[in-house]
């Protein structure tokens, strides 16, 4: 574990979209203040791969495509400020991270390393855009209740009727 995430032990986890995260980490700070602890968003940028991690968890990683690289990731300040808001409402401390690879496993590696209780994330996104990214990756919830030990809370995102379709099913 780095230096700059020894604060986070115990805080719950919430993986967040760039441009989104508001219903997630709603829900997310409402546990961290039910359990009496923090909160920590977690940005993962998939188009970027990892080729190293050193003892104390910082992670070297380069771009799928060398002429996007823009130094490492950061967490976008706009949505900080507007998740710090939904946390600092809650009376929950809130602390960003953004980190690069597989999402699903970045989260649960990430969770694991900060002894987290659970991880918080959102369900799949409507239309094509969300069929597209989760046909090449797979569904980010789907994948962290299959292949880490914590427990996994899913928000929902955009729930239907029981009477209207599925939002997989839109797309066909």
């Amino acid at each position: 574990m780095s230096n700059d995430d020894a604060d986070l032990q115990g805080f719950v986890v919430a993986g967040v979209v760039p441009g989104g995260g508001e219903a997630v980490v709603t829900r997310a700070a409402e546990f961290a203040a039910r359990f009496g602890t923090g909160l920590v968003c977690v940005v993962v940028e998939p188009d970027r791969v990892a080729f190293t991690e050193g003892i104390d968890g910082t992670v070297l990683s380069y771009p799928l495509d060398p002429d996007e690289y823009d130094g490492p990731p950061v967490f976008d300040v706009d949505l900080e400020a507007r998740l710090r808001s939904i946390a600092g409402a809650r009376g929950v401390a809130l602390e960003t991270r953004a980190v690069t690879g597989e999402p699903a496993h970045c989260l649960g590696r990430f969770a694991a390393r900060i002894g987290a209780p659970m991880i918080v994330v959102g369900s799949r996104e409507a239309g094509l855009r969300g069929s597209v990214r989760e046909f090449f990756a797979g569904s980010v919830a789907l994948h962290l209740t299959h292949r880490q030990h914590l427990p996994v809370v899913v928000v929902p995102l955009a729930p239907v009727a029981r009477a209207d379709r599925l939002p997989w099913e839109l797309d066909l």
